[in-house]
């Protein structure tokens, strides 16, 4: 950061010349666009919310040089707006300014390090506290809406039909269908009780008569079983931490949602939302 700082000094002397030594802070002007100032807090604000990856390589004096360039151009046509701001304006850079504001709050709830007790009761939670190997399924299903027409695939696959041809045919699940039913490696608790239950009872490549669930009825083929040992704490560290800090940020938008005082306004219809001429030009 002192490297870029200063780098940024020497460019902004030989831009404007030379300049008397003066302490530089959040305020300081680098550039004005008709007397509208651009300042070193706004490029460092704008510096940190550029992805690393994107100026990977990049001398300090270039990514100055690029920002401020940017800044410039986005100045010159705001300015083009007017200081008379349409309804439409201001309520867009309301929202704007409540996602910042918002961002930056959960960002600093995100920040802290999790601790080691925060990452044990995540472990706990995801794996329960599981120390014998799991079983883990793969199936394939054929789901339909009706018990006549999940009868009459599982006559046409006792005749020999192809499970998987069926399946992409017939299958009304967008996820599955296209894959020919299969639905990947999973475990029991993952799915719909009535389902898991008859995934459990069934042995390689056999196929079960109609099951149902809340989104139909489904004709289910195992493709294979295995046991899973849950995996050491250190080995998942990383992936319970960001569960971690995800979980502060929904309890923080939770406790300030819930010890706020919301008033809703009743009778307003929804159709509303398709009155654009409310807010002007």
């Amino acid at each position: 950061m002192l490297k870029s700082l200063l780098a940024a000094t020497a460019l902004v002397a030989v831009s404007f010349g030379s300049a008397p030594a003066f302490a530089q802070d959040a305020d300081t002007v680098v550039a004005k666009v008709n007397d509208e100032a651009i300042t070193l807090g706004q490029l460092i604000a704008m510096r940190q919310g550029i992805d690393e990856q994107a100026v990977q390589g990049l001398p300090d004096t270039a990514v100055w040089d690029l920002m401020l360039d940017q800044m410039i151009r986005q100045t010159a046509v705001a300015q083009a707006a007017g200081k008379e701001l349409s309804k439409r304006d201001q309520a867009g850079l309301e929202i704007e300014r409540r996602a910042y504001l918002a961002g930056s709050v959960l960002e600093k709830v995100a920040a802290a390090e999790p601790t080691d007790d925060e990452l044990k009761a995540a472990y706990d939670q995801v794996f329960g506290g599981q120390t014998e190997p799991k079983t883990e399924y793969n199936a394939a299903h054929i789901l339909v809406k009706t018990k006549e027409e999940a009868e009459a695939i599982e006559k046409q696959l006792k005749d020999g039909g192809d499970f998987g041809a069926i399946a992409a045919e017939k299958s009304t699940d967008p996820g599955s269908a296209p894959n020919k039913g299969d639905l990947g490696w999973f475990q029991p608790e993952q799915m719909v009780a009535p389902f898991s239950d008859a995934v459990k009872t069934l042995k390689k490549d056999e196929v079960s008569a109609p099951v149902e669930t809340q989104f139909g009825w489904h004709v289910i083929k195992l493709l294979d079983q295995r046991e899973v040992q849950p995996p050491k704490m250190e080995e998942v560290k990383d992936q319970l931490a960001v569960q971690v800090r995800r979980d502060k940020v929904q309890a923080e938008i939770e406790k300030r949602v819930a010890d706020s005082k919301v008033e809703k306004t009743e009778g307003l219809s929804p159709d509303l939302l398709g009155k654009t001429d409310l807010l002007g030009e």
